[in-house]
């Protein structure tokens, strides 16, 4: 794998090469991946993968023409003959007015943040298969689980660079290991089954494999015996570990493609109040080796901690340079790019902050409601925001968390969910977009 100086050079490479063969303005972006996952069942190493990847992207501009091409075979010929074919085929593509890099004068400069991704740690995979056993084990060891679906660990490494004709080139590199454990509590039909997990970008900062296995076993067990849920409206509490979910509904509907297509039901939100008062959504790239960190975007604008929605409104749309044009607005530093293609959005570390009261007070009043704790689908309508999801979880009785339920929908439209959301004070940096315990009055649940 390239370091992150070399890759860098690798894409300014291709990019001059582009230029100097008729492309008006070029990006290419640099990608490589290395990484080792170890799978266990029942005691007994099931699996052991590694896999190594280096694909290098091209989008190249003539007028308002561009085409996207890519490629794993980075020898010199094969890139002149890559460049040669993404020139081709721009001259034949229809035109965009809105396509274009990223303004030269909006681009970084200077040095990147040090974010501090990479921990430049190696595991083997003796290492990995035992951390993957303990969790296995902690998990079978809780009373009541019965089986196992197996238990994983997992370490990786990226470089992942970016350069463009108007001058940006850089390049950064970032570790990434997980743990997980599956396991099945009960007999027969009966049986329910529970995971937990944990990534981080450094080994140290990880969960301890006991831990995470003795989440994965302990849920498994609670889940035992659901029984079900009467049809009315009913107030529903989620569980930080699938309230993120709410958060990428509202991503998906601010984003620069769903407002300039206008397939978005907040449309017109933009500077109203769309949450309750108090409410604050923020997304912070800069935060240390978090998961969704970055140095900078798909295009090479600077990032920075980003306001998204403050005391309840909606403060901002994302875009990237495309969706700016369009609107006659500025790019907000969230362009997201892959190896083909043009840019999309993207947040980094995106969190909602947390309430005042804690989880017990926040359910306290519920006379009957219930706690999600799993979902199933995806029944959301962008255009819309008429939400419908399958669901598990457990009944709140008078302010207290109950027996557990199963097969059950609950539904509503985010436009009113969110403007209903209370957040609890439990918030947790444990994933790219984490949320507390939220709770949401009104919604409709469809029992079994």
């Amino acid at each position: 794998m390239l370091t992150p100086e070399d890759a860098r050079t690798r894409a300014h490479d291709i990019v001059a090469r582009a230029t100097a063969a008729g492309a008006d303005a070029a990006d290419a972006v640099y990608a490589a991946d290395a990484s080792l996952d170890v799978s266990v069942r029942l005691g007994a190493l099931e699996d052991v993968g590694r896999s190594e990847s280096a694909e290098m992207g091209l989008r190249v501009f003539v007028g308002h023409r561009t085409a996207s091409v890519s490629t794993s075979d980075l020898s010199d010929d094969a890139l002149d003959t890559l460049v040669a074919r993404a020139i081709a085929m721009a001259r034949e593509a229809p035109e965009d007015r809105w396509a274009g890099l990223a303004p030269s004068e909006r681009l970084m400069h200077g040095a990147a943040p040090l974010l501090d991704l990479d921990d430049g740690g190696t595991a083997s995979p003796q290492e990995l298969r035992d951390v993957a056993l303990a969790a296995e084990d902690a998990a079978r060891a809780v009373p009541g689980v019965t089986n196992s679906e197996g238990a994983g660990a997992s370490a990786a490494r990226s470089v992942w660079a970016l350069a463009t004709s108007h001058g940006f080139a850089n390049a950064y590199a970032a570790t990434g290991y997980g743990i997980s454990a599956s396991v099945l509590a009960g007999e027969g039909g009966a049986m329910q089954r529970d995971y937990a997990h944990h990534s981080a970008r450094h080994r140290a900062h990880l969960d301890a494999p006991e831990a995470i296995g003795a989440r994965a076993g302990a849920q498994a067990v609670a889940r035992l015996d659901p029984g079900r849920l009467p049809s009315g409206p009913m107030t529903v509490v989620y569980d930080p570990r699938v309230g993120g979910s709410l958060l990428g509904h509202l991503i998906g509907v601010i984003g620069g493609q769903a407002i300039t297509r206008k397939t978005s039901f907040l449309l017109d939100a933009l500077g109203s109040r769309v949450f309750a008062d108090g409410v604050c959504v923020r997304d912070d790239p800069h935060r240390p080796h978090g998961l969704r960190s970055r140095p900078f975007d798909g295009e090479g604008l600077p990032v920075s901690p980003t306001t998204i929605v403050e005391d309840g409104t909606l403060e901002t749309w994302l875009l990237d340079s495309a969706s700016a044009r369009q609107l006659a607005l500025e790019p907000t530093g969230h362009a997201a790019r892959g190896i083909g293609g043009g840019p999309g959005i993207s947040t980094s570390n995106l969190y909602l902050e947390a309430g005042a009261m804690p989880p017990a007070t926040l359910i306290a009043d519920i006379a009957d409601g219930v706690y999600v704790t799993e979902l199933i689908g995806m029944g959301v309508n962008g255009l819309t925001g008429d939400y419908s999801r399958g669901a598990a979880g457990f009944r709140i009785v008078d302010g207290q968390i109950a027996a557990p339920v199963a097969e059950f929908t609950i539904a509503g439209n985010l436009r009113d969910m969110f403007l209903a959301l209370v957040p609890a004070n439990d918030l947790v940096f444990r994933y790219g977009t984490n949320v507390p315990t939220v709770r949401i009055e009104g919604m409709t649940v469809a029992g079994g």
